[in-house]
C-alpha cells in the first residue's frame, strides 16, 4: 500500500469517526477501538482539519462582506452564491451562505410590502389573454409594460415606462419622463419595435390610459401584435413587471436620496444597465438578463442536425 492511499484511507476513517460522534454520539474512545486508529492522532487531525476549515471560513466571509458593501445590502442568500460562483469561483452550498450571512449579521434589504388587491369584476376592455402565464418559449413571444414613478428631493418626478421579456427577463426598452403622458406608451413601444423589428410579441399591460386609446391599439393591431390587459384591480395579473418596479426601488431608490430630477434620472438609467448585464438570477441559470438572452439567440441559430435518411 503506497503512503497516499493510506493517508486517504486514514482520512476516511477519521471522518467516519467524526460523523458518527457529531451526529450519533458514540464514543470517540470506542471508534477509534473498532477502527483502529489512535485516538491522540485522530484529535490532532481533528485540530488540523478545523484550523483549515476556519481558514476558509475567514476567506468567505471577507469576500461575501465585500460584496454586501458593493452592492449596497440588496443581495440575498441565493444572489450572493451567485456571486460568489461568478466573481470568485467559490461553489459554496446556498444553505452555508444563508447559515453564514445570519451569523455575521448580513441581511438583504427587505422589500417593502406590496399594497392589497381590490377585488373586481372583470370588464371586456381587452380579454386577459396573458392569463398569468409568466413563462415563455423563446425570446420576444410575451411582452409585459407598465409606468411607475419615483420622486425627487426637489418634489420634481420621474416616469418610467418600460416593456419586460418574460423570457429572458430583459427590460427591452424603457423611457423615463417629467411628465406621465400617454405617450409614454408610445415611446417606448417604438424603441422596442426598433430594437426587434419585425417581431409580434403578446402584449399585456393594466388598464391604464396609456393602453386602452383607440390609436394605441390600432397601433399594436398593425404590428401585429396581440393585446392582452390584466383585469380590473388585479395587480398579480402583472405581477413580473411589478416584482421589476419593486426590485428599482428595493435595491436603488429607497437606498440613497436624489435631490433633483437629472440625479434620478442618472441612477435609474445606471440601475437598468446593471439590471440588463450584471444583476444574476437563479431562475436564468445564474446569468444576467442580457447574458442570457444572447446564449439562447446563439443556440437557436445553430441548424438542427440532419437525420439520418433510410436507405
Amino acid at each position: 500500500m503506497g503512503p497516499r492511499l493510506s493517508l486517504v484511507r486514514l482520512e476516511n476513517k477519521y471522518l467516519a469517526v467524526e460523523t458518527l460522534h457529531d451526529e450519533k454520539h458514540y464514543p470517540i474512545s470506542a471508534l477509534c477501538h473498532i477502527l483502529k486508529l489512535n485516538r491522540s492522532s485522530y484529535y490532532k487531525w481533528r485540530r488540523r482539519d478545523q484550523a483549515e476549515q476556519e481558514a476558509k471560513d475567514q476567506d468567505l466571509i471577507a469576500k461575501m462582506q465585500a460584496l454586501h458593501t458593493e452592492f449596497k445590502g440588496i443581495l440575498g442568500y441565493r444572489r450572493m452564491q451567485l456571486h460568489l460562483r461568478r466573481r470568485y469561483g467559490l461553489h459554496v452550498n446556498k444553505k452555508r451562505v444563508y447559515r453564514v450571512m445570519r451569523a455575521i449579521g448580513l441581511q438583504s434589504v427587505i422589500r417593502r410590502k406590496r399594497p392589497g388587491y381590490v377585488k373586481a369584476t372583470p370588464e371586456a376592455l381587452a380579454e386577459n389573454i396573458l392569463g398569468r402565464e409568466f413563462t415563455a418559449e423563446k425570446p420576444n413571444e410575451k411582452w409585459l409594460t407598465d409606468v411607475t414613478q419615483f420622486k425627487a428631493g426637489d418634489g420634481s418626478r420621474a416616469y418610467l415606462s418600460a416593456i419586460l421579456d418574460l423570457k429572458d427577463n430583459h427590460i427591452v426598452s424603457h423611457v423615463i419622463s417629467r411628465r406621465n403622458t400617454c405617450h409614454l406608451a408610445d415611446a417606448v413601444l417604438d424603441s422596442a419595435v426598433q430594437q426587434n423589428p419585425g417581431v409580434k410579441p403578446l402584449f399585456h399591460s393594466d388598464r391604464g390610459s396609456h393602453y386602452t386609446r383607440k390609436v394605441f391599439q390600432d397601433k399594436l393591431k398593425s404590428l401585429g401584435m396581440t393585446q392582452s390587459m390584466s383585469r380590473l384591480g388585479r395587480c398579480l395579473d402583472n405581477s413580473p413587471i411589478e416584482a421589476l418596479w419593486s426590485a428599482i426601488k428595493t435595491e436603488m431608490y429607497y437606498l440613497d436620496k436624489f435631490p433633483d430630477y437629472i440625479s434620478l434620472e442618472t441612477a435609474i438609467e445606471q440601475y437598468i444597465q446593471f439590471y440588463n448585464n450584471g444583476r444574476y438570477q437563479v431562475k436564468l441559470g445564474g446569468m444576467a438578463p442580457l447574458e442570457f438572452r444572447k446564449t439562447l439567440l446563439a443556440l437557436s441559430s445553430i441548424p438542427s442536425p440532419e437525420k439520418p435518411t433510410a436507405r
